[in-house]
């Protein structure tokens, strides 16, 4: 686990903006893959990709709701997050899953450990010249033929959120293009499997922005 003292300045603020709102986040996205069926399919094709009983990492786990999907589907899944506020949440709401603390830019796991791993809108935070690190650890840590998951909103203008549920807390959430995405992803040593953007929908429910949604499946090559 990354130490608070060595922590980044963006992964500190990151930190103590989701300690801040994890109750709230947690009751506001308690099911949030109950009305996105092209999202569930994309996580139902990973997990049949690494198949059963295979190691996987939700990166950014949050609440673990994802943790729970990937593990309810047959994988060994387990969570990661920089949040212990967060984290107790996802320990709480699901017990027999395991929940770690660290940061995706010093994974406390082996070289190529990991059969997949899932990063679902948990690089949103990570400033740009950050992004070549943090895909060459995950490329550190996924054996080869493994596969990467990335969930994000499509855009180049940043989305500042500021006082959630009435909290003093400011955090920025980055939009990305998934052309610059897969160039940065393919520069770690990956190979795209696939690319699909869900066009902006206002009927999706709260807590879902208007915008296009961007979802990469790579491949590290055996």
């Amino acid at each position: 686990m990354t130490k608070t003292q060595d922590s980044p300045d963006f992964l500190t603020a990151t930190r103590d903006f989701y300690d801040t709102v994890a109750e709230d986040y947690a009751e506001h996205f308690a099911n949030p893959l109950a009305d996105k069926p092209l999202e569930r399919a994309l996580l139902a094709a990973f997990a049949e990709q690494v198949g059963p009983g295979a190691a996987v990492a939700d990166l950014g786990c949050g609440p673990g709701a994802v943790t729970g999907h990937l593990a309810a589907l047959g994988v060994d899944a387990f969570g990661l997050d920089l949040s212990a506020a967060m984290l107790a949440v996802a320990r709480r709401e699901h017990p027999g899953l395991r929940f770690e603390q660290g940061s995706m830019l010093d994974l406390p796991l082996p070289d190529g450990g990991l059969a997949g791993a899932v990063s679902w809108y948990s690089t949103i935070h990570t400033p740009d010249e950050r992004l070549p690190e943090l895909f060459a650890e995950l490329y550190r840590v996924l054996a080869p033929g493994g596969r990467l998951l990335l969930a994000f909103q499509t855009g180049t203008e940043p989305r500042r959120l500021e006082n959630p549920w009435g909290h003093p807390v400011t955090l920025d959430f980055r939009r990305r293009r998934p052309e610059d995405m897969v160039r940065l992803l393919t520069g770690a040593g990956f190979t795209l499997a696939f690319r699909t953007v869900r066009e902006p929908d206002d009927t999706l429910g709260k807590g879902v922005a208007p915008v296009a949604q961007a979802f990469l499946g790579v491949v590290k090559p055996v």
